[in-house]
């Protein structure tokens, strides 16, 4: 979830790993295998999927509500961390210090707000409506179609952004390891992430998440374990660091992390997370309460075993890299490449480099499917649905895989030649979903005068705001510019629901019925 800055271009991996010794082969092949299983994890699940009956929206978009609790920690940790948390995080890590690693212990409450914020109540609502996105639910608890139809667009242009930071980050890691050339890299991602989300839809990008979330936690072991020995153990890594760099043992490190850096970050990377959309709809899709009663447990141990663990591992780096960051291609990004190369034989190396390479394909195959919901079932089925018009399951069927594909591709194209400001994107993108839906989903379920006006103006308002300021690189007190977006968007419902009236259409009685449900079973 971290800055992900892409500047490889100057450091020369070639150098370390050569593609013309059959030692170039070695990492490559963990690789190659993981991708292979879990392409045939998405085949499997296809099948029983298909078997277990249901309509083809239901199965492709929300795996017929049946995820457990182990799948549905995993689907969303997975999607939770990008590569950004395993190459950008760690190396700020080992730039600043501890102080990171403090800020990023916030992540561990991400999985806590959605479940126990969102979890019970978006289970029972979208049951009760049969929907299957969260634009489904935003049209109805508000009755409008042009406030779905704009979440709908701003959900499809801000993932796709964020699937080309992540295929780029993906590729340049894979490069820069193997010295195998981006765009090997960038098409073998490329092809899995299409095929894994166009053959297994939901359900299968669930599976396929949770086997990338167990092997993120094997890399960062494996890249653990080579760390500690290239760097003569823990304690030789701190004396090393007391002694040259005691301000990393810091909290402030030195100056490098002020107070009002702790606080954005702490409300980009954490509170405000339960928010996104791609997170928000595995809320719609687990089996029953016990799942997600297990699957905040689950999910809150291993997403800090992950998150703490994987940037503590930058800090523990600077023992190992210890010259300064020229040295290094002047990029915080090359660090955990170097780590990785510095530290591992090239099949231990393979293995770790599938954690974040893991954690890239995850992100985009979960954004894809989010991607393609927003287009074929948001705007093209309710269109159809509004005129009367009748579309066969078979027409459904061909033109959700066909959008899904079309939108990876799209997405690898973009990636080929990668903007030199990706990084900056990737951070807007998160931003902005963020900002565009917390007062949208946190007043539509919790606050019965929120309507649609204000709903639209909060979007819109606090969305162009967000859009306006990190174009102009304005900030209050040095506060990440979230802090206006959100300010303004709190602003904009607060009014428009004041001075709106509820649509007549909207279905008040699911969000808020009069015989309280609190405490029923999701069956």
């Amino acid at each position: 979830m971290d800055n992900l800055d892409l500047g490889f271009d100057n450091f020369d991996f070639a150098s370390l790993v050569s593609p013309d010794s059959l030692e170039a082969l070695a990492p490559l092949a963990p690789l190659a295998g993981f991708l292979l299983i879990a392409l045939v994890a998405s085949i499997i699940v296809r099948g029983r999927t298909r078997a277990a009956g249901g309509t083809f929206v239901n199965r492709y978009f929300i795996g017929n509500r049946a995820l457990g609790g182990f799948v549905l920690a995993m689907t969303t940790i997975a999607t939770y961390g990008s590569v950004s948390s395993f190459v950008g995080g760690p190396g700020q890590a080992w730039d600043i210090g501890f102080g990171w690693v403090y800020m990023a212990v916030v992540q561990v409450t991400a999985l806590v707000l959605l479940y126990g914020i969102f979890g019970k109540k978006m289970g029972l609502i979208s049951r009760k409506l049969n929907a299957v996105t969260v634009v489904d639910v935003i049209r109805a608890r508000y009755g409008s179609n042009a406030l779905a139809n704009l979440s709908a667009l701003v959900i499809v242009l801000f993932f796709a952004a964020t699937m080309v930071a992540q295929f780029v980050g993906g590729a340049k890691l894979f490069e820069a390891v193997t010295g195998y050339s981006y765009v090997i890299g960038l098409g073998l991602f490329g092809v899995a992430v299409v095929l894994f989300t166009t053959i297994g839809g939901f359900r299968g990008v669930a599976v396929t998440d949770a086997l990338c979330g167990i092997m993120m936690l094997v890399g960062i072991v494996v890249l653990a374990c080579g760390i500690l020995d290239a760097g003569g153990g823990y304690e030789a890594i701190m004396q090393s660091i007391a002694t040259h760099e005691p301000q990393m043992l810091e909290p402030f490190a030195g100056g490098a992390m002020p107070p009002s850096l702790y606080l954005t970050q702490w409300l980009l990377v954490g509170v405000f997370t339960f928010v996104l959309p791609q997170s928000v709809v595995r809320t719609m899709g687990y089996r029953d309460t016990r799942a997600l009663h297990s699957a905040m447990i689950w999910g809150t141990v291993i997403i800090g075993a992950m998150m703490i663990g994987v940037t503590s591992l930058g800090v523990l780096s600077a023992g190992v890299l210890t010259e300064d960051l020229a040295a290094y291609g002047g990029s915080v990004d090359n660090i955990i490449p170097s780590v990785i190369v510095e530290s591992l034989p090239p099949v231990l190396a393979g293995v770790a480099i599938i954690g974040p390479v893991a954690a890239s394909i995850s992100t985009v195959s979960s954004l894809l499917i989010s991607s393609s919901s927003a287009i074929i079932k948001d705007v093209c089925l309710h269109a159809c649905e509004s005129r009367g018009i009748a579309v066969r399951e078979g027409k459904v069927a061909f033109w959700s895989q066909a959008i899904t594909l079309l939108l990876g591709v799209a997405v690898f194209a973009l990636s080929v030649t990668p903007p030199d400001v990706i990084w900056k994107i990737n951070m807007f993108a998160f931003g902005g979903l963020e900002t565009a839906f917390f007062f949208v989903l946190v007043c539509g379920l919790f606050w019965k005068r929120a309507n649609a006006l204000g709903a639209l103006l909060s979007l819109a308002g606090g969305t162009a705001a967000y859009c306006a300021t990190m174009a102009l690189g304005f900030k209050v007190a040095d506060l990440h510019q979230i802090v206006i977006g959100i300010a303004m968007a709190a602003v904009l419902m607060l009014l428009g629901s004041l001075i709106g009236k509820q649509r007549p259409n909207a279905r008040m009685e699911v969000f808020f019925p009069r015989e309280i449900d609190a405490g029923r079973e999701v069956e």
